[in-house]
């Protein structure tokens, strides 16, 4: 008895798909260099999220900082054990943080990178978000990979230099991102309020 051919499809109709498949898959590729992500409209240009960078924050999750588009951000970079500069950087974030009212303050994030990746584990970040009483709702801390230090460093327009006992001397600056990644402001003033700058951090909250 003779057993059924299986069916296949037609070279014919394969080639037919082909074209298809392939513009799918080009389509694809150009959303993702473009930075294009999940549905969202194509970055600007002059956005930093342009950069790929996985960050793994203070609870030991590894995202891309493109997860931060959509909401403005005051970022820094930093590193836990800076004795002098950093705890400043900080106390700045925190007076900015204490300039808005609460409704502005739920519309901005604060996302301080690590220069130090090798110590400043997501265990060591935590332990310096508790201690300095870091909302974790608006911050984060975290760190890149080593490889991506320099690249991020240079989109931010940070300078910076490894010393011999391992301590960093590094731009200290905070840096105000609109929701897509824009730099629309920048302060080199640590530990106090920099009115220009909160009156930035204003409109880009308020044109959200």
């Amino acid at each position: 008895m003779m057993q059924p051919r299986p069916i296949r499809p037609s070279s014919a109709r394969l080639r037919m798909r082909l074209p298809s498949l392939f513009a799918s898959l080009l389509f694809a590729a150009n959303d993702l260099a473009s930075g294009s992500v999940g549905g969202s409209a194509p970055l600007p240009t002059d956005s930093v999220y342009q950069l790929s960078l996985p960050l793994t924050d203070q609870h030991g999750k590894t995202r891309d900082w493109r997860i931060h588009r959509g909401q403005p951000q005051v970022v820094a970079m930093f590193y836990s054990s800076c004795p002098n500069m950093c705890p400043l950087i900080v106390d700045s974030g925190k007076a900015v943080e204490h300039a808005l009212a609460p409704a502005e303050r739920s519309g901005i994030g604060l996302l301080y990178i690590s220069l130090d990746p090798a110590r400043d584990t997501p265990s060591t970040l935590d332990r310096l978000a508790k201690k300095r009483r870091l909302d974790p709702a608006h911050w984060s801390l975290a760190s890149p990979r080593a490889e991506d230090v320099r690249g991020v460093a240079g989109v931010l327009g940070v300078r910076y230099r490894q010393l011999a006992d391992g301590q960093f001397n590094h731009t200290s600056a905070l840096l105000l991102l609109d929701q897509d990644g824009r730099i629309v402001a920048r302060t080199e003033r640590m530990g106090a309020v920099d009115p220009q700058f909160i009156e930035a951090v204003h409109r880009v909250v308020a044109r959200r």
